[in-house]
């Protein structure tokens, strides 16, 4: 009897829904204080995950899930930097 390969869940942190990991997007804040998108998922830093959806990032600014994520203040305009980064990686 073949053993299943455990497929990693990870949790949107805007709508809390569970998706593997493949199928959302990381995160990252490196020890520089960087925040960017991390499509490889491999990037080091702290990462928090989101799903592929515009709809779900801005549920995060609008609710500072990033800020409560990383334990820090994120700036606007880092939030506006990963809405142009995932609309552009959705294309």
């Amino acid at each position: 009897m073949q053993k299943q390969k455990k497929i990693p869940q990870r949790k949107c942190i805007a709508c809390q829904e569970r998706d593997s990991k493949k199928g959302l997007i990381r995160i990252v804040k490196n020890k520089e204080g960087q925040i960017f998108l991390d499509p490889t998922g491999k990037a080091n830093g702290r990462g928090a995950y989101i799903c592929k959806d515009v709809e779900c990032l801005k549920k995060a600014i609008k609710t500072k899930a990033l800020n409560k994520a990383f334990k820090i203040e994120v700036p606007n305009e880092v939030y506006e930097n990963l809405l142009k980064e995932l609309e552009s990686y959705e294309n």
